[in-house]
């Protein structure tokens, strides 16, 4: 008498019965293990509090960012001036009375020689001048950037070769010597914090934009691409919400490693004279007038060089970090 299938389910050892059961379950096994790694956004945070380097840059940029935005409020609280003169603090020589530079607990930072003024505020108001122009460079940067990269690498043809050739003439640039120039020549009633976010923004943007016109160029040929063309979805749309969403990930990380070269370039600029016009506390500024007293007074270059040695490293610390854990390559162990 043949058996039903039920009387061979029945009749199938423990073990046979075992293994048709993990066969029969693979899919959800495989659900569960997927299930155990987090993905998105929650799993780059987990690598990223792996990387000691990459949190402590994140901390110390984050303790910068509001420190420029609450610099007012920090110098009133301790009761301090950038632009009050205390020439009672200076000797007949201009150098700052008592050991270290002045420090003392009306200025914790000492004072600077010959103006008298109290070096702290100066390094905390400095702080909002470099970081608000760093920032908004980098952000007008990134949005030429964007732009063309894109639009380059999506639509190719004739544009594509324009952009190409201008981002090679501007990278053949001498920045420097060209960002010098044109500061230069800028009127002294022109905002002078609004000029160098325009000279350094305008020049900064030809890497990242050869970065991302090779990622669009990469995407464009991808089916979820050529489908949304298929179904009749404008060339802007497409490139909207198709396209510019796969790229978000190496445009944080070119942003954030972007910046630190910013405030490097703000800091060059207003220690060879062409920045920021004084009293405007800036640590280039600051660096640069330091530089004849470091014989004499060397705190006086100590506070603003370790403050733009620190929120560099910092933001390049933290700018790795982020493009490791965004890159699934790196692996799991780091």
């Amino acid at each position: 008498m043949p058996l039903s299938s039920q009387d061979t389910q029945n009749n199938a050892t423990p073990s046979e019965q075992t293994t048709a059961g993990e066969l029969a379950t693979p899919a959800a096994a495989d659900v569960d293990r997927v299930g155990e790694r987090p993905t998105g956004w929650r799993y780059v945070l987990r690598r990223l509090r792996k990387d000691k380097g990459a949190v402590f840059g994140a901390v110390i940029v984050a303790l910068t960012t509001l420190i420029a935005v609450f610099a007012p409020l920090i110098t009133k609280v301790v009761g301090v001036d950038p632009y009050t003169y205390d020439l009672d603090a200076l000797d007949g020589s201009g150098l700052p009375l008592g050991s270290f530079g002045g420090i003392s607990a009306a200025h914790p930072f000492g004072v600077e020689p010959q103006t008298g003024r109290d070096l702290f505020a100066v390094v905390i108001e400095g702080t909002r001048t470099s970081f608000s122009i760093g920032m908004g460079a980098t952000v007008l940067s990134m949005v030429i950037a964007i732009a063309l990269g894109l639009s380059a690498g999506y639509f190719g043809g004739w544009w594509d070769v324009l952009v190409s050739r201008l981002t090679d003439v501007t990278l053949g640039f001498p920045h420097l010597v060209f960002m010098i120039a044109i500061s230069a020549i800028i009127p002294a009633t022109a905002p002078r914090v609004l000029v160098m976010i325009l000279i350094i923004g305008i020049l900064g943007w030809p890497s990242t934009a050869r970065v991302l016109r090779s990622r669009t160029l990469a995407l464009r040929g991808r089916t979820f691409v050529g489908a949304s063309r298929a179904m009749g979805a404008s060339q802007g749309h497409v490139l909207i919400t198709q396209v510019l969403p796969n790229l978000v990930a190496t445009i944080i990380v070119f942003t954030t490693i972007a910046i630190p070269g910013k405030i490097t370039a703000e800091a060059a600029l207003s220690f060879l004279g062409v920045g920021v016009a004084p009293p405007t506390p800036s640590w280039g500024r600051s660096i640069g007038n330091a530089v004849t007293w470091v014989s004499t007074d060397p705190w006086y270059l100590l506070f603003p060089g370790a403050a733009l040695f620190l929120v560099t490293l910092a933001f390049n610390l933290f700018g790795d970090g982020l493009r490791d854990a965004l890159d699934p390559r790196t692996g799991e162990n780091r």
